[in-house]
C-alpha cells in the first residue's frame, strides 16, 4: 500500500460511516422520533399516577399525539413517525377503554413489541433479515445486498439479532410486570425501556453496517443504464447518415 492509498481508503470509510448514520436517522426519526415515541406514554403514566383517572390519562395521550401530528403537518416534515404514534396510542386507548383496565393501554404496545422481535428474528432465519429489508431502500441498494453484497446481508443478518434479542429481552421485563406490577408501576418501567435499548440497538446497527462494504447504488446503476442505452439508439441512429454522407 501507497501513502496515497490510506487516505483515499480511510476517507471512503469515513464516507461509509456518514451515510449509515444519515441513513440510520433518517429510518428511526432521530431525537424528534424518540420524543414522539416517549412523550405520549410519559403524559399517560404521570396523569394516571397523580389521579388514578384512565379517561383523561388516555385523552391527554391521544391529544398530545395527535398535536405531534400536527406540529409535524404544520412545518411539512415527514409525518410516519408521529402518525405511528397516533395509532399506537389510540389502540391503547382503545383497548384500555374497552376492558376498563388502565394496564391495557400499553398491552397493544407490548405485543407489537413481541411481534417485531419475533419478526427480526425469523426473517434472519429465513435468509432475509428484516433490518436490510427496512435499510435496503433508504441506502438505494434495495434488495441487491440479497445476491450481489454478502458482506452486507451480513451485516444485516446480525443488526436484525441485535434488534431481535434485545427486544425480546425488554419483554422478557414487560410482560411479567404487567401480570404483577400496577398501572404506575408498569408504566414507569415502560417509560424508562423505550430509549436504552433503542439506542443500543441502533448503535450497533451502525457498528456492523459502517463495517461492512459499501451498499450498491441499484437506482445509479438503472440511471448509468439508461443513458447507456440512449447513447447507443442515438449513434445506432446516426450511423446509417454517416455512411449515406461517405458515399
Amino acid at each position: 500500500m501507497t501513502s496515497l492509498d490510506k487516505p483515499t481508503e480511510d476517507t471512503q470509510a469515513d464516507d461509509t460511516r456518514t451515510v449509515t448514520e444519515a441513513a440510520l436517522f433518517e429510518a428511526f426519526g432521530g431525537v424528534r422520533g424518540m420524543v414522539e415515541t416517549v412523550l405520549p406514554g410519559l403524559l399517560f403514566v404521570t396523569i394516571y399516577t397523580i389521579n388514578k383517572d384512565l379517561h383523561w390519562s388516555a385523552i391527554a395521550a391521544l391529544v398530545v399525539s395527535l398535536a405531534l401530528v400536527v406540529v409535524r403537518l404544520a412545518m411539512r416534515d415527514t409525518v410516519k413517525h408521529a402518525f405511528s404514534g397516533v395509532f399506537g396510542v389510540a389502540f391503547g386507548v382503545v383497548f384500555a377503554m374497552m376492558t376498563g383496565n388502565a394496564k391495557d393501554f400499553y398491552l397493544p404496545g407490548m405485543l407489537y413489541t413481541l411481534g417485531l422481535a419475533l419478526a427480526y428474528i425469523v426473517t434472519t432465519l429465513c435468509g432475509v433479515p428484516l433490518l436490510g429489508l427496512i435499510l435496503g431502500p433508504v441506502f438505494k441498494e434495495n434488495l441487491s445486498w440479497r445476491t450481489r453484497n454478502p458482506g452486507r446481508k451480513k451485516a444485516y443478518a446480525k443488526a436484525s439479532w441485535a434488534w431481535g434479542l434485545i427486544l425480546l429481552g425488554k419483554c422478557a421485563i414487560l410482560f411479567p410486570l404487567y401480570w404483577w406490577a400496577n398501572t404506575a408501576q408498569l408504566g414507569w418501567v415502560l417509560v424508562a425501556l423505550k430509549i436504552p435499548p433503542f439506542l443500543l440497538a441502533v448503535w450497533l446497527t451502525w457498528v456492523f453496517l459502517a463495517k461492512a462494504p459499501a451498499p450498491i447504488d441499484v437506482f445509479a446503476e438503472m440511471e448509468a443504464q439508461e443513458r447507456a442505452e440512449k447513447e447507443r439508439a442515438a449513434a445506432a441512429d446516426a450511423e446509417p447518415s454517416g455512411g449515406r454522407h461517405r458515399r
